[in-house]
């Protein structure tokens, strides 16, 4: 048992963060697609709406941290009905997802953010205030401070590249069939 916090304890907090990151992709989701939006002033470029939303880096690692974040709270709830426990491969899937959002919010604010016309601002817009911030963020305290992570060894941390490599896979391939005479069309 941790001295500041109790196991049991930070199990709860880690359910509530849990299920707190689901509904906010979810949320964030149906903003996206249907359009929605709760800030007004500039308009990003990068604001997206409707089923295109789903190529991006961005969204496919917010919905995957979403889903993991359920599975992870159903798996939770189930230890505090002293039903089940959380298999070792789960924790590897969260690390995967919780690196995968951690990628977006460290590229919008490390990169995005100085390069993009009006700064920050503009990519913490809506749906995406959610999608490069909060989501991240709580994933990211979630997954350091209330989960289990001490059982993940160094070795396994090459599983965080996987979602990035098949995405960069992905986007070569998405170039290479949009260009023409060196240019590439969308």
């Amino acid at each position: 048992m941790s001295k500041k916090i109790g196991n049991n304890k930070k199990m709860k907090i880690s359910f509530v963060i849990n299920i707190i990151i689901s509904i906010l992709t979810i949320n964030a989701i149906i903003m996206s697609i249907m359009g929605f939006k709760f800030m007004y002033g500039y308009e990003p470029s990068s604001e997206i709406t409707g089923v295109p939303i789903f190529s991006y880096f961005t969204v496919q690692s917010n919905v995957f941290i979403g889903i993991i974040s359920f599975i992870f709270a159903n798996r939770e709830y189930q230890i505090f009905k002293r039903r089940k426990k959380i298999p070792f491969s789960y924790y590897i899937i969260k690390m995967v997802a919780t690196v995968s959002v951690s990628l977006t919010f460290f590229v919008v604010f490390a990169y995005l953010g100085f390069v993009s016309k009006g700064g920050h601002i503009p990519l913490l817009r809506n749906s995406n205030l959610f999608f490069h911030l909060i989501i991240p963020v709580l994933s990211i305290i979630n997954y350091v401070i209330f989960e289990k992570t001490n059982i993940i060894k160094f070795k396994h941390i090459i599983y965080g590249l996987i979602p990035t490599l098949l995405y960069e896979i992905y986007y070569i391939i998405n170039l290479l069939l949009n260009m023409k005479n060196g240019i590439v069309f969308q």
